[in-house]
């Protein structure tokens, strides 16, 4: 995987740290807040900061949502290609002739089994890099059985190259897709726009005298829980949102009839 920050972190964890952060800077911005109205007499101004500070929050947590759950799309997109390219190249091979007909057909049904089981599995980085090894093996194979295929002069020697190559094509551009992840300094900004923000809120708060504890927690509350969303759509490898298999699933079950 790429050498992305929060790779290793869980949303859920980092969310969390976030709501902690606002609290404590919503703590330190009223304390500031106080201590400027007690030196002006209760007539300290108005930051001038808080509007903009809460219009570039909400301009960052639109692009970060919409832009992961662009790339989320793009995964279940992938998914569905490369069952269809899996699927093709499986009916290419039950055309051929006896005993390539046999193995393919079976190095393609592994090849799908281990793509679904790799989905199904606990994020481990050793996993993963043995299941890229395994895939280059099958694809080996396959181009083995497929060569043996052509020198026996199948009559669907196009058709069949085709194929093959859409699905050797098709795990590059699956693997990209769950490796192309929000940019680390985006999600930086992203949080500390949400640690500054809450910071002014108090200072607002503090120069005002306000005790509006209710709507500073659903604010810091709303913030995480859209920040924890946008970081689950961003490790397709862990957390609550995961991409459909069931195209996987679905070619599985025909395959085995």
């Amino acid at each position: 995987m790429t050498g992305h920050i929060f790779n290793d972190i869980g949303a859920w964890t980092i969310a969390s740290l976030v709501a902690v952060a606002m609290v404590a800077g919503w703590i330190v911005g009223r304390s500031i807040g106080q201590r400027l109205r007690l030196r002006s007499e209760g007539k300290a101004a108005v930051s001038k900061f808080l509007d903009a500070s809460l219009a570039v929050l909400g301009l960052l947590l639109a692009f970060t949502f919409s832009t992961a759950l662009v790339k989320h799309d793009q995964r279940r997109l992938m998914v569905v290609a490369d069952s269809n390219a899996i699927g093709d190249f499986y009916t290419c091979a039950s055309l051929l002739k006896e005993p390539v007909r046999t193995r393919l057909r079976q190095v393609i049904h592994d090849y799908a089994a281990l793509r679904l089981d790799l989905s199904k599995r606990t994020y481990d980085a050793n996993a993963i890099e043995i299941a890229l090894g395994q895939f280059q093996q099958m694809h080996s194979q396959m181009v083995t059985l497929v060569s043996q295929a052509l020198a026996d002069g199948t009559p669907i020697a196009v058709s069949l190259t085709n194929t093959l190559n859409a699905v050797t094509s098709r795990q590059a551009e699956r693997l990209a897709a769950v490796r192309d992840r929000l940019p680390t300094i985006i999600v930086v900004l992203l949080l500390l726009s949400a640690v500054i923000s809450a910071m002014l809120v108090g200072r607002e708060q503090g120069v005002a005298d306000e005790h509006d504890l209710a709507g500073t927690i659903s604010f810091i509350v709303l913030v995480s829980c859209i920040i924890f969303v946008t970081l689950d759509l961003n490790q397709p490898d862990r957390g609550f949102i995961s991409v459909d298999q069931e195209p996987i699933q679905r070619l599985l079950s025909t395959m085995s009839e």
